[in-house]
């Protein structure tokens, strides 16, 4: 059986804290405010692969609200969805994300992105799509107050 599902993030701008996107920290002046280390990709796709496997959504299995999260590493926290779903018997076929930023500029970094998360993933780098975009300085985003992610994913189950 094929299953897709969709994911959506969305964190704001913050001083003092590194950019982490897609597991790669990217120089810029801030971060992005969130509980964990605020990888608004990587919570995108996690959402996107649950939600394909009907296994509700990262503020279910994570919670801002559990103090063991605080400052977590995304990339750790996807390796466990990926356990998850090979528990359920469930094998990523291809994910697909964009990165909705006006700054920084992504596309130098998104080669060492999907490396990393082809790996995480147990993947082929041919299955791993990572791509962003401008709204042309509309939105929040347009006006640089935070970055947004979506991500479409592709599974199985045997």
């Amino acid at each position: 059986m094929i299953r897709v599902g969709q994911g959506f993030d969305v964190h704001a701008f913050a001083p003092g804290r590194p950019l982490k996107l897609c597991g790669v920290t990217v120089p810029f002046e801030l971060g992005l405010l969130g509980h964990s280390d605020a990888d608004v990709a990587v919570h995108a796709l996690m959402d996107a692969l649950l939600g394909a496997a009907a296994l509700g959504d990262i503020g279910k299995l994570f919670p801002d609200t559990d103090q063991k999260y605080a400052g977590a590493d995304s990339i750790l926290l996807l390796k466990k969805v990926v356990a998850l779903l090979k528990e359920k018997n469930f094998t990523i076929i291809n994910f697909d994300i964009t990165i909705i930023a006006q700054e920084p500029k992504i596309s130098p970094y998104v080669d060492g992105m999907r490396a990393i998360l082809a790996s995480c993933c147990g993947l082929s780098l041919d299955c791993v799509s990572v791509k962003a975009t401008t709204t042309e300085k509309l939105g929040f985003t347009g006006r640089k107050e935070g970055i947004a992610a979506l991500a479409c994913a592709l599974i199985e189950k045997a």
